[in-house]
């Protein structure tokens, strides 16, 4: 319906046309508009933003004098009004249109429960910032309480009123009111966001100079966490010698009088470098007009070849503009890079300068380039030896991949090289006709001794038994596959989970866990003869145990560990025997879906969850509270992943780097008894990461370090599925990515000796130097000398011919 056409302005009395003529949709809901496109401006001190016009949902059973004088008055108010009849519609037109003010009819219980109808849009996230007004029943006696309208998410109530001025002036009222704040509230998140993202250091105080927001640019370029700075006041941060001694004074003068300061100003970090920068601090005036909190913007001036004089004399200009407190641009105290790049005439020098340029110009800078950028100005000094020297450093600095060995040539060790080839690359891409499809899957049947349902309680006796001595390192894993006709994951994941608590952590029954144990084992392939549910099971038994080592135990929290299981039980699902080079090489269905990169990884971790949740019976996350899962689930992904060879020696190095070096300077240091200190390095977000990594990587190739039956048996079952890929690779015409391992003429103690000097040796050093394994180490010692006796002996077998 036309509102305009309703009222007579002039006279005010109005005129109701019958709703005759139109649908039930338009019935239940319809939007009026003034045609106009004027914007709201809403002031922020300085600073305006632009809205448009209000949105405002009218929801009333019927139409009467009250519903007809709030449409006129948003007529009048030039704000954009739907109407709706009942809550069903009004949760629709919401989600759809997110309206700022939100007015529902509370005078008539028979039509629709108001209360309920409130509490399902604060349901929503978008209401958070949304104005819900009551319109209730003139009160006949004694004034009724308003904490029922405020429990069920009213900001207000409206008294009915249906003189037309009275509901403007309502309408009015709210916008400049309660809906302008919930703007600047909505507003605000956007402005925060804009500080965490500026690459300019931003400190925010209180009037008295309290320290009340740093960002991360500041945390990055002064070294500091938030904590450690909030809540001080700024003359608790020490300060740097290097600036004029009346500094501070001067600049106090300035900004307490409400006038903005800019000018360069020298800071000390945490670490107690002094670092000199172009600071702006501007006095934000507020209630009352008195100045409520001092806003500073900090940009580090990078230019590292200034002489102390030219500094100086840039200091002095500043404390020229002190005086006056002149608004400057703050860019003038910028690098300038041609008066940097002006020595020199050689035509590399000039494309290392303007390459350097452009570096600067970047307004995203990372610690690669920051590196590269400081090589490039320490070269513009140096003796031409030493420039040369950088500029091979500077090549190798340009590469990927930093952290990864690189080997000599392929004859020097054709096995290392052929594991390297295997398992850290993706093979040589063939564009032919040739490809290797997996096979769609089809739901695997459960083998008949799992169909029923079991628990610890009813584990057969003989199973059982096998996994009494399950808590130690030496645990025969075979015994168990033995013992559970090749289905030993069920079982053991079962025993260890109760072990940890998993259950209770996940708040599901043991049942839905049994389920999913049994849906995930059924997806192994145990055709396989390594990469099967036994490997899983063996995964799952080294996690559990570097789970209960002491330094672990300090470092992960128990979302952490349940993330860790979950991960080892999951972390090689429907495995097809065959490497991602082949995959990649065959041009697989996977291949292409995972754009040939850790295509198998990709693979296991998606289809984990894909089976986890399609099904409520083996849903094992179903009720664990949202973000939780979603942290879970990261965790969980984020393993799996890693087990992905291509990026082992980061992994590895960054542990080393991040972890062991920082733990051993600190021990040395007598640091065993700075605690803190200890936990620090411990319990940081980004090392419990690289613990989580670490910890199922050496789990996942773990089998050069446990008792040397069990490696022996291991070494066989790996050697026999390259064996059957080569066989493969050769019938289909494809490249074969690892030749050494054909099985005429493979000699398997040289691929293990390969295996455990390019891959184990460094890795299992670092994680014994954390964990503390010599129990492993001592294994790992035996097993290379068993491989290595084999190998003088001119032996290609797992074991020496009888004698």
């Amino acid at each position: 319906m036309d509102i305009r056409k309703i009222f007579k302005k002039e006279s005010g009395q109005k005129k109701i046309p019958s709703d005759s003529g139109h649908n039930r949709k338009e019935q239940q809901s319809g939007e009026t508009t003034s045609g106009k496109t004027t914007l709201t401006e809403v002031q922020f001190g300085p600073m305006k933003l632009f809205k448009d016009p209000l949105q405002v949902l009218l929801v009333f059973a019927k139409e009467d004098s009250q519903s007809n004088g709030f449409c006129w008055a948003c007529e009048k108010a030039n704000y954009r009004c739907s109407m709706v009849r009942t809550p069903e519609y009004a949760l629709e037109c919401f989600s759809e249109k997110h309206h700022d003010l939100v007015i529902i009819d509370h005078r008539h219980s028979r039509h629709f429960d108001a209360e309920a109808l409130c509490r399902s849009f604060r349901a929503v996230n978008s209401s958070e910032n949304t104005v819900i007004v009551a319109v209730v029943k003139r009160p006949d006696r004694e004034e009724a309480s308003v904490m029922p309208l405020i429990n069920a998410g009213f900001n207000r109530r409206y008294v009915e009123n249906v003189n037309l001025m009275a509901c403007y002036n309502e309408l009015l009222q709210l916008e400049h009111g309660e809906v302008r704040a919930q703007f600047k509230l909505r507003a605000s998140n956007a402005i925060f966001t804009a500080l965490e993202q500026s690459q300019d250091a931003i400190e925010i105080t209180s009037e008295d100079q309290v320290i009340q927001y740093v960002n991360p640019a500041y945390e990055s370029i002064m070294g500091y966490q938030q904590g450690e700075l909030v809540g001080k006041e700024i003359i608790e941060v020490p300060k740097s010698e290097k600036n004029k001694p009346d500094l501070l004074e001067t600049i106090n003068s300035c900004i307490r009088k409400g006038k903005e300061w800019q000018g360069i100003y020298y800071a000390k970090k945490k670490n107690g470098d002094n670092i000199q920068q172009n600071v702006k601090i501007t006095p934000v005036i507020g209630q009352g007009g008195k100045i409520r909190h001092y806003v500073s913007i900090n940009r580090p001036l990078n230019d590292n070849n200034k002489s102390d004089k030219s500094a100086d004399r840039v200091q002095a200009e500043s404390q020229t503009d002190i005086q006056s407190c002149k608004h400057k641009d703050r860019r003038k105290g910028s690098l300038d890079v041609k008066s940097i790049t002006s020595r020199g005439s050689d035509a590399s020098s000039q494309r290392r300068h303007s390459s350097m340029a452009r570096i600067h110009s970047m307004t995203i800078e990372a610690p690669i380039t920051k590196v590269i950028n400081i090589i490039n100005q320490a070269q513009e000094s140096s003796p031409m030896p030493v420039a040369e020297a950088l500029d091979r450093v500077l090549e190798i600095l340009r590469t990927t991949e930093l952290y990864s060995p690189q080997l000599g040539t392929k004859d020097e060790d054709p096995h290392t090289s052929d594991l390297v080839g295997g398992l850290m690359t993706d093979g040589l891409r063939r564009m032919s006709g040739n490809e290797y499809i997996l096979a769609t899957k089809q739901p695997h049947h459960l083998p008949s001794h799992l169909a029923t349902p079991l628990s610890l309680n009813d584990i057969p006796p003989r199973i059982a038994q096998t996994m009494e001595s399950e808590d130690s390192w030496d645990f025969d894993i075979f015994s168990l596959e033995a013992a559970t006709m090749k289905r030993p994951l069920t079982f053991l994941g079962l025993k260890i989970f109760s072990r940890f608590g998993v259950c209770e952590f996940l708040n599901c029954p043991e049942a839905t866990l049994r389920s999913w144990l049994q849906v995930i084992e059924a997806n192994y392939h145990s055709s396989n003869s390594y990469h099967n549910s036994t490997h899983a099971a063996d995964v799952l038994h080294a996690t559990a145990y570097f789970l209960s080592k002491e330094r672990v135990k300090q470092s992960l929290d128990p979302i952490d560990e349940v993330a860790a299981l979950i991960a080892a039980t999951v972390h090689d699902i429907d495995h097809p025997g065959r490497t991602n080079s082949f995959l990649c090489n065959a041009g697989s269905e996977l291949a292409i879906l995972y754009n040939d990169t850790a295509v198998l990884e990709s693979h296991h971790a998606a289809l984990a969850f894909q089976l986890t949740t399609r099904d409520d019976k083996s849903n094992i996350f179903k009720h664990i509270e949202r973000n939780e899962y979603r942290s879970l689930r990261q965790a969980v992904i984020d393993m799996v992943l890693a087990t992905e060879m291509t990026k082992h020696f980061e992994h590895v190095n960054k542990f080393v780097n991040s972890i062991n070096k920082p733990l051993a300077a600190l021990e040395e240091n007598g640091g065993s008894s700075d605690e803190e200190a200890v936990k620090s390095v411990l319990t940081s977000p980004e090392n419990r990461i690289l613990v989580k990594r670490m910890l199922i990587k050496c789990a996942d190739i773990s089998n050069p370090c446990r008792p040397l039956e069990l490696c022996i048996e291991w070494a066989g079952r790996i050697s026999e599925e390259y064996f059957a890929q080569t066989d493969e690779e050769k019938r289909q015409g494809l490249p074969v990515v690892m030749p050494v391992f054909d099985r005429n003429t493979c000699s398997i103690p040289k691929s293990q000796i390969s295996f455990i000097d390019y891959f184990i040796t460094d890795m299992f050093d670092a994680w014994d130097a954390f964990a503390d394994l010599p129990n492993l180490m001592q294994h790992l010692d035996n097993n290379f000398k068993y491989w290595k006796g084999l190998d003088d002996r001119k032996l290609h077998t797992l074991r020496p011919p009888p004698e």
